[in-house]
């Protein structure tokens, strides 16, 4: 299933195209698988009569429901999962009928980790988690190759560094809080309070005389 062009910008080259790891899907495929002979041998051993119809309607209905729930719809979920990797973001589409995307700019990822477990190591897949500015992170599960990914998925970021030197963040320089002059200010040495130019113009009283 190709991923949809519309939904890329219009200078937007597509790098990458996944869908996960067929081992994914390996584990629904034997249950439908499983699902068939049963049915199969219900119908070859049960007797032809009302009975054996009955029984083998009753089989056919469990393995019908087991088949569809935990066979055809996880590989259809499979098949509509898509990991894009562009040469501005990565696209993260899943969904069959309801459909959620995310979108991560390759300028605010800051770390890529993978992971894989014994079983990983022998198919070649991997987790891939992506952190980015703001505490976001992306999982992507049982990625194809997932140590090539991750390699050209920084090779991805160094490219989009080049191109865009202006996105890397610079520290900001701490400001200096501005003093604000008043319309008055008080001269050095002023008392608080103003002399009363009542009380300078009055004259001292005479001394009195001594009897």
């Amino acid at each position: 299933m190709a991923f949809p062009d519309e939904v890329l910008a219009d200078e937007e080259e597509l790098v990458l195209h996944l869908h996960p790891h067929w081992k994914a899907a390996l584990r629904p495929g034997l249950l439908v698988l499983l699902a068939v002979v049963v049915t199969t041998v219900a119908w070859v051993m049960l007797p032809s009569t009302e009975g054996g119809l009955i029984a083998f309607l009753v089989v056919a209905a469990i393995m019908l429901y087991q088949g569809i729930r935990y066979g055809v719809a996880p590989l259809v979920i499979w098949r509509c999962t898509h990991y894009v990797l562009t040469d501005e973001r990565i696209l993260l589409q899943d969904g069959v009928i309801a459909r959620e995307r995310r979108d991560l700019p390759l300028n605010r990822i800051n770390d890529h980790v993978v992971t894989q477990s014994v079983l990983d190591r022998l198919f070649g897949s991997g987790t891939l988690k992506i952190d980015s500015i703001g505490e976001q992170a992306v999982t992507l599960l049982a990625v194809p190759r997932a140590q090539s990914v991750q390699t050209l998925l920084y090779e991805l970021i160094e490219q989009d560094r080049v191109r865009h030197p202006e996105d890397e963040e610079e520290e900001a320089e701490p400001e200096v809080p501005v003093q604000r002059k008043g319309f008055f200010r008080r001269r050095p040495g002023a008392s608080g309070t103003a002399a009363d130019p009542r009380r300078s113009a009055r004259p001292d009283p005479p001394p009195r005389r001594a009897r």
